[in-house]
């Protein structure tokens, strides 16, 4: 993809690992990187990969800070002044976000996400000055009020009260439209573009052609980078809330362990707690009585967890189930129930109420 410049200072070298590369040449060379590594079938965090992806970041770091020395680009001027040798370096933003969205360091994730997200911006916002197609800028991260809740006292993310409204159901339905819409437009663009690039490749493109060639790249890539800011917005809340619980656990008191118990000896009473605590090396002994009383002050005991009103009600339960055993065996013509019965009530005609109680006599 490499084309002879146009003779306004594009051509002067650059030293990018004691090679001298023109700067059109190091542009390409990075672009070539990336679309050997977004295309690859190796894993994208093998080191040979990393590799890749850093090299191409710095080569194209290096392209950016020349393109900015030569003020290649104006807000003065229209899209159709720039040279079509230039066009190509409108995309430079856009290629280094996209490297650094394929870097895999986990410590620096979050750090990476930001600085690929402030390229692609500047990617967008050039291409918006230039109007090179319809859009709407993405707002900036520190404006947007859902990429970051401060952390509550516990360390824990504070909740959001959410409602909807008929605005909001507009606006939601609009942006749906729009995202179908930009979706409708990327597979048009990567189709011609598919078409205009093999006449590229060929070497038998003239200007015109490969104006078209550069101005599709740009197009496409604006469909990229909104769809990848939006993925950033939401990766970056979700960053920043791991962060806040983890800084929330680490400041959570560690809760002591339980003491082992000290292996002992458990006799009947303390002639056997001597018999048994006897000799070399010695285990501690323990009466029953000894085991009960410490138990109880440490309330471990199985029928101190159960509340009286528990154990009165399941007292209660017993005599009723009593009486109703009795009065079955009544039902069920028993003769020692019957017999019993029917001495209980001669008894209780012959003798008044309170007989044989002699604690209430005076």
């Amino acid at each position: 993809m490499a084309e002879s410049d146009n003779g306004n200072g594009a051509t002067q070298p650059l030293n990018i690992e004691s090679e001298v590369f023109k700067l059109s040449e190091i542009l390409d060379r990075g672009w070539k990187i990336f679309e050997d590594v977004d295309s690859t079938n190796e894993p994208l965090g093998s080191n040979s990969v990393q590799v890749r992806v850093k090299r191409g970041v710095d080569m194209l770091e290096e392209a950016s800070g020349m393109v900015a020395q030569l003020n290649l680009f104006s807000r003065n001027e229209e899209l159709e002044e720039i040279a079509t040798a230039d066009l190509r370096y409108l995309l430079l933003p856009a290629l280094l976000g996209a490297l650094y969205m394929k870097q895999t360091s986990r410590d620096k994730r979050l750090q990476m996400v930001q600085k690929a997200r402030v390229y692609f911006m500047d990617f967008l916002r050039r291409c918006h000055d230039y109007n090179v197609s319809q859009f709407e800028l993405p707002p900036n991260a520190a404006n947007e009020s859902t990429v970051h809740e401060e952390a509550s006292e516990n360390g824990c993310p504070k909740a959001k009260s959410v409602s909807v409204n008929p605005s909001d159901l507009v606006a939601m339905a609009a942006k749906r439209q729009s995202k179908i819409e930009q979706y409708r437009q990327k597979k048009e663009i990567e189709a011609r573009l598919s078409d205009v690039r093999r006449v590229v490749e060929s070497g038998q493109a003239d200007d015109e052609v490969s104006r078209d060639f550069y101005l599709l790249n740009v197009r496409r890539w604006i469909t990229v980078c909104l769809e990848e800011i939006e993925s950033i917005d939401q990766e970056v809340e979700i960053l920043r809330n791991m962060d806040v619980l983890k800084q929330g656990a680490a400041k959570q008191p560690t809760q002591a362990g339980r003491r082992p118990m000290k292996p002992f000896i458990l006799t009947r009473d303390a002639v056997q707690a001597q018999v048994f605590g006897a000799g070399y090396p010695s285990l501690p002994t323990m009466t029953v009585d000894d085991w009960y009383e410490q138990h109880l002050q440490c309330g471990v005991l199985p029928e101190q967890g159960i509340p009286r009103r528990v154990a009165a009600e399941e007292d209660t339960d017993a005599a009723d189930r009593e009486e109703e055993e009795k009065e079955k065996r009544v039902e069920n013509d028993d003769e020692e129930s019957l017999q019993k019965a029917r001495n209980w009530d001669e008894w209780k005609d012959d003798h008044s109420r309170g007989y044989g109680n002699r604690k209430n006599m005076g």
